[in-house]
């Protein structure tokens, strides 16, 4: 493999990582704020359930968007 093409290849690792990353912050936030709102309305885990499976539909969506723009723009010139 030549020097270009290994560059390249970390670049799309460096990329996938950070996916990974906003996938794992963003269900985190979900969490966090269900949790804020359990609280403040005293109900019993209802808004924490709610809401992460909530953040978890957006990371998802995001990251299908995400993986998409990335292949497209790693992968465009070809072998």
């Amino acid at each position: 493999m030549d020097k270009p093409q290994k560059k390249k290849q970390l670049h799309k690792y460096i990329a996938l990582t950070g996916v990974a990353f906003q996938m794992g912050i963003t269900i985190y936030l979900g969490a966090y704020f269900g949790k804020k709102l359990d609280a403040h309305f005293e109900t019993n885990k209802t808004f924490t359930l709610i809401l992460t499976l909530l953040s978890l539909v957006i990371a998802m969506w995001s990251i299908l968007a995400q993986l998409k723009k990335i292949n497209d723009k790693y992968d465009k010139s070809g072998n």
